[in-house]
């Protein structure tokens, strides 16, 4: 890695975004915080050292161009990116059946989780390798290896995620830029997914964002011999 330590992070709410960003402070990194909530990481920008909050809609190509050389001219050049936006879940759940739902939805799904990973990779990569150091990581889940009823409008687009990353990790690993998908297998606690996936299960049902944190510090800072790309994480009770 360079020596600036900079890690933006694109998709900052209140679980993995939130806590990656306060580990990535804690072990001396500059944190990006990209979000459409202003209000939201404006509040952990006080709460969190050395982050700093820009508002950022990621379906909005030219708002990630915009936003990434605002990061550049006021922090310096990340040396890491976390791909944590998602875009997929309605009010109540997942979109309904394919007969039933609006089809445009897709669209905007594949901005945020396929189409933005493509365009902040063409912003920061390029500082990546003229350095031969950095790490691109990408939060995936289920959906990016399997469509079921209900997730018309999500899993192809997170598959399509999938495969993109895995053609920016074959290009950009003999560069010396590492690129890793972390699919998380289960439902993350957060105040938000609880209530739409399982308000009656018990704590072990959920995945922690602290633990998912850890993980894709674990992943970005890998010895150059030893990269992983494909990584899954699961709680032990998740059926798989």
């Amino acid at each position: 890695m360079n020596n600036n330590k900079i890690c933006l992070i694109a998709g900052v709410g209140p679980g993995t975004g939130t806590e990656s960003a306060r580990l990535f402070s804690s072990k001396g990194y500059k944190v990006a915080m990209l979000a459409r909530n202003i209000n939201f990481i404006k509040n952990l920008e006080k709460d969190i050292p050395n982050t700093f909050a820009y508002k950022c809609d990621v379906s909005d190509m030219k708002n990630i161009k915009n936003t990434c050389d605002q990061v550049r001219t006021e922090l310096g050049n990340p040396n890491i990116f976390i791909h944590n936006a998602v875009a997929g879940v309605a009010d109540g759940g997942l979109a309904g059946s394919f007969l039933g739902d609006n089809p445009e939805r897709l669209d905007r799904n594949f901005n945020v989780n396929t189409k933005s990973l493509l365009y902040f990779a063409r912003e920061l990569a390029p500082n990546m390798i003229e350095n031969k150091s950095g790490s691109i990581i990408i939060t995936g889940n289920t959906s990016a290896l399997r469509g079921k009823p209900d997730f018309i409008y999500f899993a192809p687009t997170k598959a399509a995620q999938r495969v993109m990353a895995e053609s920016l990790a074959r290009e950009l690993g003999p560069k010396g830029v590492h690129v890793a998908y972390i699919l998380i297998d289960a439902a993350i606690d957060t105040p938000r997914t609880r209530p739409i996936f399982a308000k009656d299960k018990d704590d072990d049902y959920f995945c922690k964002p602290t633990d998912i944190a850890k993980e894709i510090y674990h992943v970005s800072h890998q010895p150059r011999s030893a990269w992983s790309f494909n990584v899954e994480i699961r709680p032990d009770i998740e059926k798989w």
